[in-house]
């Protein structure tokens, strides 16, 4: 095992460049018989493919793996230059550890720098004078034991050791101090007990950062012979303060702490007994936030805005985690707080603190500018679902796809504009010159966002950019940038190197949305930088043309004019994108997230972007071009048409008539659904009438709703899918623990029927609201012909008591294993619902939200098709019958197919019922017949859908 000690360190080197730098390394490994002269053609090549420059003033040179027959022992040696030696072109280096590894027994060392990495060192490692001084630098361990008040838990209902366990991990957890896997190690058998009732249990792997979590039951538990009530959990590894971890079992192991932690309740108490971090005792009040999309650019603005009226320090924290100052927009954005999780505020005591946190809890409960659905404050919202973080993939050709952003049709040149690569340099000599230089660059853009807020029509952009004048007015963000100033960075490097840092930090959040704004961070960074830099505006093209971009922050649109840009077109984002907000605002057609390659596409080329389907043509013939303008003007035409006719039936010109409905999820949407001509209501989704409500709706809350939507169907159908939580649709006060992948996981059935009571519930006011109207029920994710059974068995016991004359009851096919089980479950249920959306997924092993592949997650695959064919067959043979309810029910290429394959009623959003039905009339059923059949031996969902044009 290496270890690194003075004696390799060799002080006071000197090198005019890296070339003699390398020699010097070389010199010292041939003089400590490491290397042969040879292993310096190694170091070179290495440098050639990739600079070695480790950060924090070190470079780690080292050889190719073809150079190790040049090396005779493996061996680490530290060179300090104090004059410095430019390593990169940019970075200068005062350490280079060398190394001439055979194997790969250096990598401890690689190891001790990466930890040395963590701390800033990069004045210490510049002026060390004795090696002992290096060796002290890079070897030190940042000593660390986290003891707080937020990671003790008291009055704790537990039934077992494991529940002590679980609870204790879980604090350890939630303050993202251990890793999932930390509980796996805990065991029972290595539990020690400190005194009579007290007890301990440590843990080394999983572990982030050392700490201890209390977790004290409401009773005594037996165990092991003797009672426990009170667990210490302790999470341990290599950078335990170990002082302060004795410290604390000398407390633990006090007589009288025994009696006292039976005697307090609280958790501060606790830990001010054990000498814990504690919440500091200020006023403080706490509110569920219920704004949709969580605490994002906006209202978090407002929150600044409202708390910086007030004096002294205000703080708020997420779900009992750490405080941050509630007057840093940057701060509260790195929270990452959704919809549903509780914020805490507290104020530093004075003469309006109770005023202020009255004021903020109250703008918080009215949505911080934002409309909201209210949530009850007995609520706790803990479910959040983790999303896979997917891998980037490099695009090399143009697509033609992307996400639609904002509806219409638009073509012009190009107008690339590709991401700026500014140059500036890292270090600056006068720290006052650089301050004056970040003060009139920022003063700058904030007066060009103040024209641009002026000058804007859009109350939305105006948000925008009223959140961009708060993160430049951020205290902190000036702060750590000053603080880069002090160590003597320029502003420029200073600037771009923190916003950098905060951006990747918001990118991190879990929550897309909130991700989607490290856009922001970087638009207004880049638009400082540009000052900075003396970088040239981009000059505008005089005629209407297609923006292409990177990404297009809510700036760049705005100091465009609008009647210029034709449309926009970018490589990354998603549809709730700031820069799809603005596009929309401004009426402009734009397609986002279409990949780098469209970066490429040669300026001025003639481009065509269909807003409404992402697609786009680059060169289109003068033929597509007027072929997108006629089709314009002719889907205009064709809606205002299918709108006077939309009450209508959907009959085919052969007398074959399908049952046109609606999905909706708000049970004031029914209304609407019947205006737009719908016949029946196909889903109504009742995980999204859960939502409308702040706590799980009793009986006869539900009642009510279901009411509602019958009332408004005047004796029209309703189908309703039971609650359908999980996966991607979590419901907040149905906590879920986190999966490792929800998809396939607790969802739907799979859930409701390990909660019965749940189930039952719903069923009871379903079955109570009908009064005899035509109510269809069906049970979302069965893939298993027992699930189906254990539902309906329940729903069996609560018809015996509240009988339904007009009830059908079927499943909802969405997993393939329903599909093939088609033939048995036919017999049994009165109905089907193909879920496309859901079915494409499993089938095809595509997430359908994927940046990447869900493009190629297209419902008219033949797999599907024939699915759907299977189901149809199966239903008919049974006289049962068959309705879709995903998206492909509103496809104009899929209509006819999914009517030629006998599906009996289709279901889609409310908007696309007159035009669906106007389709509808326009075909021959003997032909969609014929259709589908051709359909069904196609190889691949592009020749379908060749053939369904």
């Amino acid at each position: 095992m290496l270890v690194l000690e003075p004696q390799h360190v060799h002080m006071h080197q000197h090198a005019g460049d890296k070339a003699e730098a390398l020699q010097c390394l070389i010199n010292i490994l041939v003089e400590d018989q490491l290397v042969t002269a040879e292993y310096l053609s190694g170091l070179e090549a290495r440098e050639k493919q990739s600079a070695t420059y480790l950060g924090q003033g070190i470079a780690i040179p080292h050889g190719t793996p073809q150079s190790r027959e040049f090396i005779l022992n493996t061996g680490v040696r530290l060179a300090h230059f104090p004059d410095g030696v430019v390593w990169d072109g940019e970075n200068v280096i005062y350490l280079a550890v060398v190394i001439a590894a055979k194997s790969d027994e250096h990598l401890q060392v690689l190891q001790i720098l990466t930890r040395a990495l963590s701390k800033d060192v990069h004045e210490l490692v510049k002026s060390a004078t004795t090696a002992e001084q290096i060796i002290e630098i890079l070897q030190a361990q940042p000593q660390s034991l986290v003891l707080h008040e937020n990671l003790i838990q008291t009055d704790t209902q537990v039934d077992d050791i494991e529940d002590f366990f679980w609870n204790a991990s879980k604090l350890l957890k939630q303050q993202k101090l251990v890793e999932p896997g930390f509980i796996s190690q805990l065991n029972p058998k290595n539990t020690i007990q400190i005194q009579d009732d007290l007890w301990s249990i440590s843990g080394s792997g999983y572990v982030k950062q050392p700490a201890v979590s209390i977790v004290k039951a409401n009773q005594p538990l037996a165990f092991q012979g003797s009672t426990i009530k009170t667990l210490i959990c302790i999470a341990e590894n290599e950078q335990l303060d170990t002082q302060q971890f004795n410290r604390l079992m000398d407390v633990l192991f006090q007589p009288q702490v025994q009696q006292q932690l039976d005697d307090e309740q609280s958790s501060n108490q606790i830990a001010k007994l054990v000498g814990a971090e504690t919440i500091p005792d200020w006023p403080s009040r706490n509110i569920l936030l219920a704004n949709a999309h969580g605490l994002h650019a906006r209202p978090a603005t407002q929150l600044v805005n409202l708390t910086k009226t007030f004096s002294g320090d205000l703080q708020v924290s997420v779900d009992g985690g750490s405080f941050v100052s509630a007057k840093s927009l940057t701060k509260l954005l790195s929270l990452g707080c959704q919809r549903g999780q509780r914020l805490t505020f507290i104020a530093e005591p004075d003469t309006d603190a109770i005023l202020a946190l009255d004021q903020i809890v109250e703008a918080v409960r009215d949505g911080l500018g934002e409309e909201v659905e209210p949530i009850e404050e007995n609520l706790f919202l803990n479910s959040v679902l983790d999303q896979d973080n997917s891998a980037e993939t490099e695009q090399y050709e143009i697509t033609h796809c992307g996400i639609a952003a904002s509806s219409g049709l638009a073509f012009g040149p190009a107008h690339v504009i590709k991401p700026k690569k500014f140059n500036y340099d890292r270090y600056a000599g006068s720290l006052k010159e650089e301050k004056e230089k970040l003060e009139i660059a920022i003063r700058t853009v904030k007066n060009t966002i103040h024209q641009y807020i002026s000058k804007s029509a859009s109350k939305d952009i105006k948000q925008i950019f009223l959140a961009h004048l708060e993160m430049l007015d951020d205290p902190d963000l000036i702060q750590q940038v000053h603080l880069a100033l002090n160590h003597n960075l320029s502003a420029a490097a200073a600037w771009h190197e923190h916003i950098e840092k905060a951006a990747k930090a918001q990118e991190g959040l879990k929550d897309k949305l909130l991700a989607e704004r490290a856009a922001d961070l970087r638009d207004i960074g880049d638009k400082v930088l540009a000052i900075l830099c003396n970088e040239p505006e981009v000059e505008e093209p005089e005629q209407p043309y297609i923006l292409i971009m990177h990404d297009v922050g809510p700036s760049d649109v705005a100091r465009l004019n609008k009647d210029r840009v034709a449309g926009i077109l970018t490589s990354i984002g998603g549809a709730s994108a700031h820069s799809a907000i603005v596009a929309r605002a401004l009426g402009i057609p734009a397609v986002v997230g279409a990949g780098d390659a469209v970066l490429n596409i040669d300026s001025h080329a003639v481009v065509l972007i269909n807003g409404d389907t992402g697609e786009f043509e680059v060169n289109p013939s003068p033929e597509q071009i007027e072929h997108a303008i006629r089709e314009r003007e002719v889907q205009r035409l064709r809606r205002e048409e299918a709108e006077k006719s939309a009450h209508e039936p959907a009959i085919t010109t052969d007398q074959h008539q399908i049952e046109i409905a609606a999905n909706v999820g708000k049970i004031v949407d029914t209304a609407k659904a019947v205006q737009n001509g719908a016949e029946a209501i196909g889903l109504l989704r009742t995980e999204l009438v859960f939502m409308s409500h702040n706590s799980a709706p009793d009986e006869l809350a539900q009642e009510k709703d279901y009411r509602h939507v019958l009332d408004a169907l005047e004796g029209r159908p309703l189908v309703v899918r039971t609650l359908d939580v999980g996966g991607d649709k979590p419901l907040p006060y149905l906590p879920i623990a986190a999966e490792e992948n929800p998809f396939l996981g607790l969802r739907g059935i799979r859930l409701t029927l390990r909660k019965p009571t749940l189930l039952r519930q719903q069923l009871i006011a379903l079955l109570k609201s009908a009064d005899n109207r035509p109510l269809r029920i069906m049970f979302p994710m069965v893939g298993r012909v027992e699930e189906w059974r254990a539902a309906k068995g329940i729903l069996d016991e609560v018809l015996e008591q509240y009988p339904c004359e007009n009830l059908e009851v079927g499943i909802m096919i969405e997993v393939p294993s329903a599909a093939l089980l088609t033939p048995i479950l036919a017999k049994e249920v009165d109905f089907f619902s193909i879920g496309t959306n859901d079915l494409t997924q499993y089938t095809m092993a595509i997430d359908r939200g994927h940046p990447i592949l869900s493009a190629e997650a297209d419902g008219l695959h033949p797999s599907i098709l024939l699915l759907i064919d299977q189901t149809v067959r199966a239903a008919h043979a049974n006289n049962k019958w068959v309705g879709i309810c995903g998206e492909l029910a509103a496809d104009p290429k899929a209509v006819p197919i999914l009517m030629g394959l006998g599906v009996d009623e289709l279901s889609m959003s409310i908007s696309s019922i007159p035009l669906v039905k106007a389709q509808v009339r326009h075909l021959n059923y003997a032909e969609c017949q014929k259709l589908a059949h051709k359909a069904l031996l196609c190889d691949s969902a592009t020749a379908v859908r060749e053939l369904a044009e």
